[in-house]
């Protein structure tokens, strides 16, 4: 894993932390249909890169 690669993971981790929040801020007020189910797509696909890259 080069310096970039590592850079990258740094940045996905922070992006999963703050769509989570996120994410638990929208089951608590559903008040936007589907953005629960985008921000879930959101997260799978980073989680996804994540894994690739590890």
């Amino acid at each position: 894993m080069d310096g970039r690669d590592k850079k990258r993971l740094e940045i996905i981790k922070q992006k999963l932390q703050k769509l989570k929040q996120q994410l638990a801020g929208a089951k608590k007020q559903d008040d936007e249909p589907g953005e629960v189910q985008g921000l879930e797509k959101e997260i799978a696909a980073l989680e996804a890169e994540a894994a690739k890259l590890r």
